[in-house]
């Protein structure tokens, strides 16, 4: 089951050539959505004038070796391995969703367009990636989303908000329930059918889901880095140390209320979880 191609057997009622057809219209309507996503949030246009803002306030030249630089690191924390993420239950999560998200797509997309499936690799892959995708995604709906784990919000109260992680859930669990029951008739078309409807409504709903801001998310953490190195830190004050005596002697109120060695700020909104209904 786990090392046989689930889209071969569909040729007898789909042709291939329909089924690459729905992988290039997916594709056409993801690009679509992200574009008129950018254009309605303008999200686009405030990215390029924040750049050029701090492109002016810049006190020092970052050269394009530097960049470079901080691009890689960008792309191995931010991306590879979502470091942004300080609860790890939370991180653990994304990163199964993410790398599950991405194995299903790809190779999908390889078995439908006539890949070799004779090892059996592609279609374990396959059923991997929707099991991470599943594990990770059911992970962070029942347990993790911030309005059920912090508001007591019930986890079936639905918003239009919902509709990325709802769709991305949906097609992972019914693409698994379609393979498994395949060769059961009746059962293996209807969750089939559920599975591209679920397929569709992901791909189709970018403009309004959070499906674009993985497109978003890397440039605004590579544009993070280069203000911070720059140090044009978006006209925002620099860090002080708050134990230097030249700057307790510009803010007197510091050793008057902080005392002589004052932390920095102290752990904040990581000193417990968030569970405050």
């Amino acid at each position: 089951m786990f090392t046989s191609n689930p889209f071969s057997e569909l040729t007898a009622l789909i042709s291939p050539e329909i089924m690459q057809g729905y992988i290039i219209l997916m594709a056409i309507l993801v690009f679509l959505g992200t574009v008129l996503d950018m254009v309605h949030k303008k999200s686009a246009k405030y990215f390029f004038e924040n750049s050029k803002k701090a492109q002016e306030a810049a006190k020092r030249p970052v050269g394009a070796g530097e960049k470079a630089g901080m691009l890689v690191a960008t792309v191995a924390s931010e991306v590879l391995t979502s470091s942004e993420f300080c609860y790890v239950p939370r991180r653990i999560s994304h990163l199964l969703t993410m790398y599950g998200f991405v194995i299903f797509v790809i190779t999908t997309a390889l078995m439908i367009f006539g890949a070799d499936t004779a090892s059996g690799t592609l279609p374990a892959l396959w059923h991997i990636g929707a099991l991470m995708l599943a594990v990770g995604g059911y992970w962070f709906w029942f347990f993790i989303r911030v309005d059920v784990s912090a508001e007591g919000k019930k986890w079936y109260e639905l918003c239009r908000a919902d509709i990325f992680i709802v769709s991305l859930l949906t097609m992972a669990t019914f693409a698994l329930l379609w393979s498994f029951t395949r060769d059961v008739a009746g059962w293996g078309m209807l969750f089939f059918v559920l599975f591209i409807i679920s397929s569709t409504t992901l791909f189709s709903t970018v403009l309004w889901s959070k499906f674009a801001h993985m497109f978003f998310k890397p440039a605004a953490a590579f544009q993070k880095r280069v203000i911070k190195a720059d140090e044009s830190r978006e006209n925002l004050p620099p860090d002080y140390d708050l134990t230097d005596p030249a700057v307790q002697a510009k803010f007197p109120d510091i050793p008057e209320y902080m005392g002589k060695n004052p932390p920095n700020m102290g752990l904040g909104i990581k000193r417990e979880l968030p569970h405050h209904y």
